[in-house]
């Protein structure tokens, strides 16, 4: 029973809009021209906070199922470079972001896996932290992304 209330919690925290808006909320109705837009100096475009978001979920997903998987190099590879975004470009990441939060979800749904044990190479890392990792990552980027737009009067 625990356990089933802890799947259920995580799902939701990775999903569903509890205390702040959803990553699907702050990029709901975003203009094209302000997708990579800086609203001052030092501030990240909405692409950029996004895409960062995407390359890290990828890369603690990927680092908890792949013995194997490389991480990018920190922090050049984890953020983009500020270069010509173009539509395709930008419905990639989208695909990208959310196929691979469906994949966490499914994980966490996996009742073949302990959330609360050790990932076998992961270095004494749980499934538990690296889900609440994720979770904790996407919720500060996901409140950066809604201050940009409302900086860019996108809000």
């Amino acid at each position: 029973m625990y356990e089933e209330n802890l799947r259920k919690n995580i799902s939701e925290f990775l999903n569903k809009a509890l205390a702040h808006a959803t990553v699907k909320d702050a990029l709901n109705n975003l203009k094209p021209g302000n997708r990579n837009k800086q609203p001052g100096k030092g501030i990240h475009s909405v692409w950029e906070e996004f895409e960062h978001m995407r390359i890290a979920q990828e890369d603690i997903l990927r680092y908890t199922l792949d013995k194997n998987w490389k991480s990018p190099k920190w922090p050049d590879e984890h953020w983009p470079d500020n270069s010509e975004l173009t539509d395709k470009i930008w419905d990639e990441t989208v695909k990208k972001f959310f196929s691979d939060l469906d994949e966490l979800i499914s994980l966490v749904n996996n009742h073949e896996i302990d959330l609360t044990s050790e990932i076998p190479h992961g270095e004494g890392r749980t499934y538990l932290r690296e889900l609440l990792l994720i979770i904790d990552h996407n919720a500060y980027h996901c409140g950066q992304i809604v201050i940009v737009r409302k900086l860019l009067n996108d809000w």
